[in-house]
């Protein structure tokens, strides 16, 4: 790494859980790799190298530290990434590890040739875009080998290996043990339930009970449920095989350990990448809230008490689902929005039984929106949508199809926003919202909302964007932080 070996060895003795996920530390005595705030005997400096990513430990020949594990170590925020591209890039490898998508896939979705991937990626992360791929299948499938009691067939599956041979053997180079022999270390028994649970890492401090109240005041009836310390919702996504696979989510905190605990049904286990990113996103885990509190505690000084740290943005877990949910919440009541999208899910979303009282219907896809091209108006109307929403609605989902806008993973989310913006019914605070919860977008803010009016009371929208310009990159998380004041 680039940094000064003595500031990270620093780090790594304070046991600074501000640099969890940032760095590795390698340690030569052991051949193990740990993550900076690992509790186990400290190593001496001279035994100690650092990597920027767990792949680049690796690729060195660590293997992962039982005790910290590093499979839970939280990502690197894409907007503090020297490299952009190459974080995006690490998200979506993340999300498709469990399928098979190529290089050139992936290049092609961020907007580049696979050659400059390849380049930046290996700048950024110190291995190739294979490389990191390899490593976030072996890491996932360590995470599900220790929390869950999948069988060691159906784990080498959900994590992309394709074959059980194929886990056995990088197991056995990479970690030199076998993943039956992992299992039997970590005391795991081979009882079967329709239940899984793992956990994903964060960085501390979190404001769960902040999230979880953004998340029940927009919940869609059949689709979600909010308790006072739980998230739930359905799911319905296609496998590596275009297959349909639905069951159900539910998250919680676990704020001993920095980590949130997902547990979903076993019918979800081929799909299981793609949910446990799109709950990272949903959760925005990637956050680091000391960095974005040094930009924005200046908001203190209008009034007191409006910027506190750990305060995240609340993003998606279907952005589809949600930028309809933000089409019908302009000019109505979020109550009135959410009444209306249950509507929509019950009446044109898939039914799914799962035994979760209150949980009946996952959102429909844009497809199922698009099949009622001659007949949206009235077809939406009947639910109490008007005519210009129902149009809106439908030119999105056609958009979405097409190819024409991307919202999942994006490489530029202003650029998608003008995109946006052309869709009749689409203005700059719709454009924006989406862009803040759909895109993952840190920087919108939305100058013209009422919310935003009441928290600073007495200057235009004119005024209000230009004084949210000291807090840039971060403007998201300011009007989180305004909206949580009121």
């Amino acid at each position: 790494m680039k940094e000064n070996d003595s500031t990270l060895y620093e780090a790594f003795k304070a046991k600074d859980t501000r640099f969890d996920g940032r760095f590795f530390v390698g340690i030569s005595s052991t051949k193990i790799y740990c993550r900076p705030v690992c509790w186990a005997k400290q190593a001496k400096k001279e035994n100690c190298t650092f990597f920027s990513s767990a792949a680049a430990a690796e690729q060195a020949g660590y293997r992962p530290c039982l005790l910290c594990r590093p499979e839970l170590a939280p990502g690197a925020s894409v907007i503090d990434a020297s490299s952009a591209l190459a974080r995006k890039a690490a998200k979506l490898i993340e999300e498709s590890c469990g399928a098979n998508q190529s290089l050139e896939l992936l290049a092609r979705k961020l907007g580049c040739t696979s050659r400059h991937l390849r380049r930046v990626f290996m700048e950024e992360y110190h291995v190739t875009p294979i490389q990191y791929l390899q490593t976030c299948r072996l890491l996932l499938a360590k995470n599900l080998l220790t929390d869950t009691r999948l069988s060691v067939l159906e784990v080498a599956m959900a994590a992309g290996f394709g074959s059980l041979r194929r886990l056995n053997d990088l197991f056995q180079k990479h970690y030199h043990l076998s993943p039956t022999a992992l299992r039997k270390s970590l005391a795991a028994g081979n009882i079967r339930t329709s239940e899984i649970t793992v956990q994903l890492g964060y960085h501390p401090p979190y404001r769960w009970k902040e999230i979880l109240k953004f998340l029940s005041q927009r919940a869609i009836s059949g689709v979600e449920k909010i308790t006072s310390e739980k998230y739930m919702r359905t799911v319905r996504l296609p496998d590596k095989n275009g297959a349909w696979c639905s069951g159900w989510i539910s998250v919680g905190d676990n704020p001993k350990k920095y980590t949130i605990c997902v547990t979903f049904s076993d019918t979800l286990v081929p799909v299981l990448s793609q949910v446990l990113t799109r709950v990272k996103r949903l959760f925005d885990l990637y956050c680091e809230p000391e960095i974005v509190y040094q930009t924005l505690q200046t908001l203190n000084e209008l009034k007191p008490g409006i910027c506190v740290p750990g305060l995240r943005v609340p993003g998606c877990f279907d952005a589809f689902e949600t930028a309809v949910r933000a089409i019908l919440g302009q000019q109505i009541t979020v109550k009135a929005a959410s009444t209306l999208a249950g509507r929509i899910a019950s009446t044109y979303g898939t039914s799914i039984e799962i035994g979760i009282e209150g949980l009946t219907h996952t959102f429909p896809h844009p497809e199922d929106i698009v099949s009622l091209e001659n007949v949206v108006e009235e077809a939406l109307g009947k639910l109490g949508v008007t005519a210009a929403r129902s149009k809106c609605i439908f030119a999105l989902a056609k958009a979405l199809e097409n190819g024409e806008i991307e919202l999942d993973g994006c490489m530029n989310p202003e650029t998608e926003m003008k995109k946006l913006m052309k869709i009749k019914g689409i203005g700059s605070w719709t454009a924006n919202y989406i862009a803040m919860r759909a895109m993952e977008w840190p920087d919108a803010f939305l100058e013209t909302d009422i919310g935003i009016k009441h928290a600073l009371p007495g200057y235009t929208p004119k005024e209000l964007l230009a004084m949210s310009e000291k807090w840039k990159p971060w403007r998201s998380y300011a009007t989180m932080n305004l909206w949580n004041s009121l």
